[in-house]
């Protein structure tokens, strides 16, 4: 017994050695620290002497970056929303006959494709109604004809050339009870069902949850009652229609053009007042928490007054003592700026796995930057707080400093 009680003394020898060694380690790390930077060594010393308050100054920073990367990035992930969605509407640029007039001929497209020439893809359009039964009923429709049902729908499964056959809007496929390889029938002539539409990823100046697209040869007018252009861009966009306005409405006005560009770009100034209004709201919440800082700073350096005329009458320099204080408040300022931005971020994440909001909105390059310039804006704010107390510790003579 007592030779396991001698093992077990030194088992217990051996570990206390052991700590003692990494105690020598971390000790000597830290020393190397404090002399390759004593700033920050001393500035953190003295923020762990006073945890509650530096701890409530930096929760002001916290509240204030968390106000503005939630806020800021929540109007961005929206603004990026709506423009993908409504992106494609936004290209599009309808002509129809101006008052008085009910067609548009040949020489009427052949401009609107001059205009659109390498720019955009031309559907011309011929419209009517008529009544439309399926296996389970029947139902009115709005009619309409063209070969390029996909360019002018954007959506997957609807044929990119229309030469026979129709394509029906998803509500009214559902009401007659037909699918694709159904037959319908329109005014006595039976039409195979090629495509559903469906109207939920669907952006066009028709209805098309309702409509029915046939070929145009399925028309008897040759005449068309309207043409949407399909533009490449918003820019194409507004180049087409000053071009089909420039050809057609030059002596008379013929045609009504319409770009939907504009209402686009109204959506985006929008959003960009909002996001503006957003963040100006943050930043009051940043600015409450510089005031914090400047208090618990400058309640700070009153406390030390003689603790910083000791070191200033010992040899500090001011710049050192103005450095430590510095590096204070700029800890302060990273520490709650970096926890807010990143529960912000968390935030603004949950909600888009949460809702209809896309995740891909979220993780846009603009939010990154809303993010990090939230946090340099905390930094900055919390520097700015501590600037004029570390000022005027550093400056006040030793002696002022030694009475209290």
């Amino acid at each position: 017994m007592a030779e396991l009680d001698g093992s077990g003394d030194a088992i217990a020898g051996t570990g206390g050695t052991a700590e003692s060694a990494n105690a020598a380690v971390d000790s000597g790390l830290t020393k190397r620290l404090a002399r390759r930077f004593p700033a920050a060594s001393l500035a953190i010393r003295n923020l762990s002497r006073q945890r509650l308050r530096a701890g409530l100054a930096a929760l002001g920073i916290v509240i204030g970056v968390f106000a503005v990367v939630t806020l800021g990035m929540l109007g961005t992930a929206l603004q990026t929303a709506a423009l993908a969605e409504l992106g494609g509407l936004g290209n599009q640029v309808i002509v129809s006959p101006a008052d008085g007039g009910d067609a548009l001929g040949p020489r009427e497209l052949a401009a609107i494709e001059q205009a659109a020439a390498g720019g955009g893809t031309v559907v011309p359009l011929k419209s009517g109604g008529g009544a439309v039964s399926g296996p389970d009923g029947q139902s009115f429709a709005q009619l309409y004809g063209t070969s390029q049902p996909a360019a002018l729908f954007g959506v997957g499964g609807v044929p990119d050339y229309l030469r026979q056959g129709a394509v029906v809007g998803d509500d009214l496929a559902e009401g007659l009870g037909a699918r694709v390889g159904s037959t319908i029938e329109i005014e006595g002539n039976r039409y195979r069902v090629v495509a559903v539409i469906d109207s939920e990823g669907t952006f066009s100046p028709i209805r098309p949850e309702s409509a029915v697209v046939l070929p145009p040869g399925e028309f008897v007018t040759d005449d068309y009652t309207q043409v949407v252009v399909q533009a490449d861009s918003a820019d194409d966009a507004r180049a087409i229609a000053d071009g089909v306005r420039d050809r057609l409405n030059a002596g008379e006005e013929r045609v009504s053009v319409l770009s939907l560009t504009s209402v686009l770009s109204r959506i985006t100034e929008f959003f960009a007042l909002l996001n503006g209004f957003l963040l100006a709201v943050a930043g009051i919440s940043l600015v409450v928490a510089g005031v914090s800082i400047f208090n618990v700073m400058l309640m700070t350096v009153s406390e030390r007054r003689g603790e910083i005329g000791v070191l200033r009458a010992v040899g500090i320099h001011r710049t050192e003592v103005l450095r430590t204080l510095l590096v204070e408040a700029t800890l302060l300022g990273v520490g709650g700026g970096a926890l807010g931005t990143v529960l912000g971020a968390g935030v603004v994440v949950g909600i888009a796995l949460n809702t209809r909001l896309p995740l891909d909105a979220v993780f846009v390059p603009t939010n990154g930057l809303v993010a990090l310039g939230a946090f340099g804006f905390g930094v900055l704010i919390a520097l700015v707080g501590g600037l004029y107390p570390a000022y005027r510790a550093a400056w006040e003579p030793p002696v002022e400093s030694l009475r209290g």
